[in-house]
């Protein structure tokens, strides 16, 4: 597992957007580049970044098949507080991706089950997902796969903890009673499949649950600490993040990626 450490929470966004693109343009046009990506606000600089990449005209999206990790259920796509308003709003309008190729879990279909069924088997079809970019909460969830999650699980329904409702009230005017109480999520096994899984870490609020995952082990209460298992994992992080790492840690890290501290050049 690797662990890039960078100054702040924007030099991780430009570092991993120089990333990204670099692997999608690496990629050719022979076969479409499959990406799995998160929302919330851990990719933002990210997002941000490969907006300003794609207009400097260092990288298109025409050949790019995206597939987001989750939506909320029983609010419509139009919604301010919805994920594909969200990856619309802060990704997918400003660079040239094609429609047809940008997958969001229905939140409202009329049989859930089969849609998250039917997610699964276009990721089989396309896939499989070349690098899934994800973010974790304080808890060490990623996308909706909260503390006791199954570390095998695929796409399907979740009933949000009262925790993550409190959390994410803050988003629907701080009123609890307006937060969706379930979401479609893909499974931590279907994040498992991909080549490469990229998470970003940023943040004090998330120092404890990058402890978790890089120095003690594999734990379904941190469901992102599937990570230790994958052959190519990575996590993208600021100094702020480490802060409960131990000192011999951060700089045993920091040691094995001097080379790799600096984005990529395009």
């Amino acid at each position: 597992m690797r662990i890039i450490i960078q100054k702040s929470a924007a030099d991780v966004g430009k570092w991993s957007a120089a990333y990204i693109a670099d692997k999608i343009k690496k990629a050719g046009t022979a076969k479409p580049y499959v990406i799995g990506l998160p929302t919330g606000s851990s990719p933002l600089d990210t997002y941000k970044e490969l907006v300003n990449i794609h207009k400097a005209g260092k990288l298109s999206f025409k050949n790019v098949i995206s597939f987001n990790m989750d939506e909320y259920c029983a609010i419509p796509q139009s919604h301010p507080e919805s994920y594909y308003s969200f990856m619309w709003g802060n990704l997918f309008s400003k660079v040239d991706a094609v429609k047809e190729q940008v997958n969001i879990l229905n939140g409202n279909a009329k049989d859930l089950e089969a849609e998250c069924a039917g997610y699964e088997e276009r990721i089989k079809k396309v896939g499989p997902i070349k690098l899934f970019l994800g973010g974790i909460g304080p808890d060490g969830h990623i996308a909706f796969n909260e503390p006791g999650s199954s570390l095998s699980s695929r796409t399907r329904v979740k009933t949000l903890t009262y925790d993550t409702i409190v959390a994410n009230s803050r988003f629907f005017d701080n009123d609890i009673n307006k937060v969706p109480k379930k979401a479609l999520t893909v499974g931590v096994g279907t994040v498992m499949d991909s080549e490469e899984v990229v998470i970003l870490v940023t943040g004090y609020k998330k120092a404890r649950a990058l402890q978790k995952v890089v120095e003690e082990g594999v734990n379904h209460m941190w469901t992102v600490s599937m990570l230790q298992l994958h052959q190519k994992g990575m996590i993208i992080c600021d100094e702020e993040a480490t802060a409960e790492l131990k000192v011999a840690t951060v700089n045993y890290f920091k040691d094995i990626e001097k080379e790799n501290l600096a984005p990529v050049k395009l």
